[in-house]
């Protein structure tokens, strides 16, 4: 099995960090992986996406023309990418931020009030957590368990405290599908 999926949003929307942690589910099972960031030059609210491949067979290209899935944290991602998504793939998107649904009917669109559900939760700056979340049990990437031992190798030992309010809004967006 293979999974291509290209994450997009804005910079500080944390896409190169959910990015990493479909990279490190891929590696905690021993598949083989890749993760491309591309952002623009603005650190903080320029655009930025993320390729992440993971795959049982060797990856030739890290480098996804027609993914299989997208995560979009932003119109301006879903505009870009919605029509490059594989007929049978899925498109996750934050319809907090996202004021129209997903066009294809050839597509599985889920759609999570991620940015509200993270406010409500108390932790607003992860909807990129709760989103990933959805996205993971939506399309079968990997168990929840997986998902937070990936978690805490994805975590620097420096932001420790950040684990918990991560799980919760992973567990929020596994939940909400």
């Amino acid at each position: 099995m293979t999974y291509e999926t290209i994450m997009a949003g804005f910079g500080g929307q944390g896409i190169l960090f959910a990015g990493k942690l479909m990279a490190y589910c891929g590696m905690v099972e021993e598949k083989e992986l890749s993760w491309l960031p591309s952002y623009g030059p603005e650190m903080r609210g320029g655009t930025c996406n993320c390729h992440v491949i993971v795959s049982d067979e060797p990856i030739s290209s890290p480098f996804i023309t027609a993914p299989d899935i997208l995560m979009a944290m932003n119109l301006p991602s879903l505009d870009k990418f919605e029509n490059a998504v594989k007929t049978g793939g899925a498109i996750a998107y934050d319809s907090s931020l996202i004021s129209r649904a997903v066009v294809r009917g050839d597509v599985t669109a889920v759609a999570v009030d991620a940015t509200r559900l993270a406010d409500e939760m108390g932790v607003g700056k992860l909807a990129n957590m709760v989103l990933f979340g959805a996205l993971v049990k939506s399309v079968g990437l990997c168990s929840f368990e997986i998902l937070e031992k990936a978690l805490k190798k994805t975590i620097p030992p420096s932001k420790a405290a950040l684990l918990e309010s991560n799980v919760k809004a992973l567990r929020a967006g596994y939940e909400a599908v």
